[in-house]
């Protein structure tokens, strides 16, 4: 079987496919193209015209959370619960990641403070939702790994930018939160997940953008 993953640099839902496969050390390939200008033969494999897309032989699969099921489905299938009900709560709480996710890009990429500060105020108040959520336990579902902190890893991996200093997480606030993402942050599949010119390029887009989280840090 040949997997080959349709990757933009800088996109988070990307990484979660690329955590995964790492995670449980499945052989890939992995070829980038540039969204703003996709090639006529992603838009023919790919029905939203969005990454991740994931080649399995001739066969394709999109949308990150699907890929990622099957990826674990394929190899085991430790990374999801037994229960049913459980496996319902974490695609649930997936699904928050991915909405976190667009909160967290429009904030870094808002033109001006008063969409820069409604974006921010909705994901605080999120990061506190999943403060709540969280346990003693290293990771989302207690001991276990799973594909609720792969899906949560690179919303961290994205608001680290900039040595944090753009962060949103408060660590007296989110002490939980703060101690999750700093060990996501320290598995090497998470630090791999992306290229070596990610915050370069995520930097860079910012101030295309007229970012006013950079002119924040400026300040």
């Amino acid at each position: 079987m040949s997997l080959h993953l349709i990757s933009f640099k800088t996109c988070p839902f990307v990484q979660r496919a690329v955590i995964t496969l790492k995670h449980k050390n499945i052989d890939f390939d992995i070829t980038y193209i540039d969204l703003a200008d996709p090639p006529d033969w992603f838009l023919e494999l790919s029905p939203l015209a969005k990454v991740p897309v994931l080649k399995v032989d001739d066969e394709v699969l999109f949308e990150s959370a699907v890929i990622n099921e099957y990826l674990d489905e394929i190899t085991g299938g430790e990374l999801q619960p037994d229960e049913p009900l459980a496996r319902a709560k974490n695609r649930a709480w997936i699904e928050f990641a991915s909405n976190m996710l667009g909160n967290l890009y429009m904030m870094k990429m808002s033109k001006d403070e008063e969409r820069y500060n409604k974006y921010r105020e909705q994901l605080i108040s999120q990061l506190h939702r999943v403060e709540k959520r969280l346990g003693e336990s290293p990771w989302f579902n207690g001991k276990s790994f799973s594909l609720a902190d792969t899906a949560f890893a690179p919303l961290f991996r994205q608001n680290s930018v900039a040595n944090n200093r753009l962060s949103v997480i408060d660590p007296e606030s989110m002490p939980k939160v703060t101690a999750w993402s700093e060990r996501l942050l320290a598995l090497p599949e998470v630090r791999e997940s992306v290229v070596d010119e990610f915050e370069d390029l995520y930097l860079d887009a910012m101030e295309k953008n007229g970012s006013y989280s950079l002119f924040r840090l400026a300040a």
